[in-house]
């Protein structure tokens, strides 16, 4: 199962070329940009550990994938995504966000069905990978 969550998820795994030029877009617009990580990608999980700190001051596209190989050498079996952030408005909003590395395996999640009072139907979702300790959540960790 594919883990789906920002844009271009739906998509292939971009290249290295294709997320600097998404990078590139969000410099233009003057969006800083973040890295994250994670090993639990719940989709209600949105405070994923940072990777470094933002780069607000940083103009520089191979400057950004630098740090997002160094995040990949570091976590190379975890999730790993760039934020940018549109502060126009007045607040930080996510104006842009995709994921650039999974693991090579994705064991998905499992959906319960609960009944409740007067016929009504709550569902959970639970991460298979969430069964392990966290740091060893994915195969090829082990």
């Amino acid at each position: 199962m594919r883990i789906t969550q920002g844009a271009f998820s739906y998509l292939a795994d971009l290249s290295d070329e294709e997320i600097e030029k998404q990078i590139q877009y969000a410099l233009d617009n003057d969006w800083p940009l973040s890295v994250e990580f994670t090993d639990d990608p719940h989709p209600r999980n949105t405070y994923w550990d940072m990777w470094g700190l933002p780069m607000f001051d940083l103009r520089d596209a191979a400057g950004v994938l630098l740090e997002v190989n160094e995040c990949r050498k570091a976590y190379p079996n975890h999730y790993v995504r760039i934020n940018a952030y549109d502060a126009r408005l007045g607040r930080q909003t996510t104006a842009l966000s995709f994921i650039v590395n999974r693991p090579a395996e994705e064991p998905g999640f499992r959906l319960t069905r609960h009944e409740t009072s007067d016929r009504r139907i709550q569902y959970t979702t639970h991460a298979y990978a969430t069964d392990n300790p966290a740091g060893r959540r994915y195969a090829s960790n082990r």
